[in-house]
């Protein structure tokens, strides 16, 4: 018997390699789906203890169906434990201690089965990264650098498949939104002639942080449909009842397919309000680009009376909005706003001596340097280190790391931003427009909608949008605002109010009240749907980021 210590210690090196135990419910609602077509030589890749391949052997064991069964595992004391484990069963498998990606694919397989690694591109390296994408390339797909290794591992299983075999596999649900998938995305939607996805409402993986989708792919090598169902269940038990789910047709090849989270309802009124051009993408207004990034925030960025006891120059450091996001949840920084968070210790300058530096910039570089700053990247390839290249003054900020919507905020002091806050540069023929209005007409349902359906969930349930995802935020089109300005300068000062004093829904409510109901002219059970699918993907988003305790 191992000791809880000795137990923990081969978790964390389990987790390590990406590996994680599927569930027996869902090992089995796999594996039996495979298995339906008649399948009878199966192949499980990084195949761990050989769970699908055992559970492969219990199923056709009640037909007496003969089978082979085939597994592939780079850890060698797993290869080892399945072959054990598979005998224990009296079946046969198989079971090479290899890495999958060396491995050559020659299409003869009915069925692939498994939960391949999930590790991410930071821990994936050298010639393990190397391998995979080259094992990728192979099969057609070009991955970037930023792909995890299970985005390799379903592209190169495909390469094992006989034409009309299924592939059933556990994957991480940043299948559906993160970038660096969206060739494995187009990859499954042209090589297989039907793809379900099953997402679960709650987490179903204990010991895993990442949300998962199981992927059942079917048809391999017949034409693809371009589009797929979405099954959407509890947990494990669920998988009984699964039904026909929700066919979600797929425009563009390479989307990505957050948006089948909502209700087609509510789908149907975000693509009616593209279409007719009453919401544009937020680049229409403008660009949004990242603030100035100096390589230490921290030791730049300072307060009004850190300047007064360094005795800098006023012409050595620019009034920035401090780092953060926290005071942009209103609709504007206003100078009298600044001017606050100055008195109130925020660091609101930024160090940055135009050409030479006084003696008491000096001094303060100097202190930088026996600190280390000047070693740091951003710091090591600019010359001279201390001068932080600066974005010209933004008509507008916008948060981009959201525990809740992303916010755009007029920006009425007019001073720079670091890289904390993105800036967004209005065209010069709706600049007054937007800085008057945008903010607030931004602040509706269907934009915050957009913005889960654009953005990216991170750690701890957060919403970010960088700038390339910013410029496809959905927001009212300038026409429009023009057209309802009067109405919405009537409620700017109560939405205002109500946002100063922490009420942001029902500031939400009231700006809907006008771009929903009279811009969109949708009544109250079109709004609720908007608000249902979008309250939905928040929920959905803050249960991913919350850890998993038992």
């Amino acid at each position: 018997m191992l000791t809880i210590e000795e137990k923990n210690a081969v978790a964390t090196a389990r987790h390590g390699r990406g590996a994680y135990f599927t569930p027996e419910p869902i090992a089995r609602f796999m594996t039996e789906w495979a298995l339906a077509n008649g399948a009878r030589r199966i192949l499980e890749p990084s195949c761990g203890e050989a769970q699908f391949l055992r559970t492969a052997h219990r199923i056709l064991a009640r037909t007496d169906a003969k089978a082979e069964l085939h597994g592939v595992e780079l850890h060698e004391p797993s290869v080892t434990e399945a072959k054990r484990l598979v005998a224990l069963d009296g079946a046969e498998a198989r079971i090479q201690c290899a890495n999958f990606f060396e491995l050559t694919g020659n299409q003869d397989m009915d069925a692939v089965i498994g939960n391949p690694p999930y590790v991410r591109y930071q821990l994936h390296r050298g010639i393990q990264r190397q391998l995979s994408r080259q094992a990728a390339a192979a099969s057609g797909i070009e991955l970037n650098e930023l792909a995890s290794v299970w985005a390799a591992f379903v592209v190169h299983a495909t390469s094992f498949l006989r034409h009309g075999s299924r592939m059933a596999l556990v994957l991480p649900a940043e299948l559906m939104f993160v970038n660096y998938a969206a060739p494995v995305r187009s990859m499954l939607l042209d090589r297989f002639a039907t793809v379900s996805l099953v997402l679960f409402d709650q987490r179903v993986f204990a010991d895993a942080q990442e949300e998962v989708v199981l992927l059942l792919a079917d048809g391999y090598g017949r034409p693809g449909q371009g589009h797929f169902r979405l099954h959407q269940v509890a947990n494990a038990a669920g998988l009984d009842s699964l039904g026909e789910g929700v066919l979600h047709t797929v425009k563009q090849p390479a989307e990505r397919w957050t948006s089948s989270l909502a209700s087609l309802e509510a789908q149907g009124i975000h693509a009616t309000a593209l279409a007719e051009a009453r919401f544009v993408p937020l680049q229409s207004w403008g660009e949004t680009s990242l603030g100035a990034v100096t390589g230490n925030n921290k030791w730049f960025t300072r307060t009004a009376e850190q300047l007064k006891i360094l005795d800098l120059d006023p012409s050595e450091v620019v009034r920035i909005s401090p780092p953060g996001s926290r005071h942009l949840r209103g609709l504007e920084l206003s100078s009298s706003g600044w001017e606050t968070l100055r008195s109130q210790g925020a660091a609101t300058y930024l160090f940055r001596p135009e050409t030479t530096a006084s003696p008491a910039a000096e001094q303060l570089i100097a202190a930088g340097e026996l600190a280390g700053v000047d070693q740091a990247y951003k710091c090591r390839v600019r010359s001279p280190w201390w001068r932080v290249p600066l974005p010209s003054v933004p008509d507008l900020f916008m948060t981009y790391m959201n525990a809740d919507t992303p916010r755009l905020t007029t920006n009425s002091a007019q001073v720079h931003h670091i890289n904390s806050i993105h800036g967004v540069y209005l065209g010069a023929d709706v600049r007054e427009l937007g800085r008057d209005l945008l903010p607030l007409a931004s602040l509706n349902t269907l934009t915050m909608l957009g913005a889960e359906i654009v953005g990216r969930s991170y750690g701890g349930g957060i919403l970010k949008l960088e700038p390339s995802e910013a410029d496809k935020l959905p927001v009212p089109a300038p026409r429009l605002i023009a057209a309802y300005a009067k109405q919405l300068r009537q409620i700017k000062p109560e939405v205002a109010r109500l946002l100063a004093s922490g009420h942001k829904q029902e500031a939400c409510d009231l700006v809907d009240g006008i771009v929903l109901g009279q811009m969109l002219e949708l009544g109250h059970e079109a709004q609720q749907a908007l608000r249902q699918s979008r309250t939905a993907l928040l929920q959905r988003r803050k249960s991913r980021g919350k850890s998993v305790k038992g």
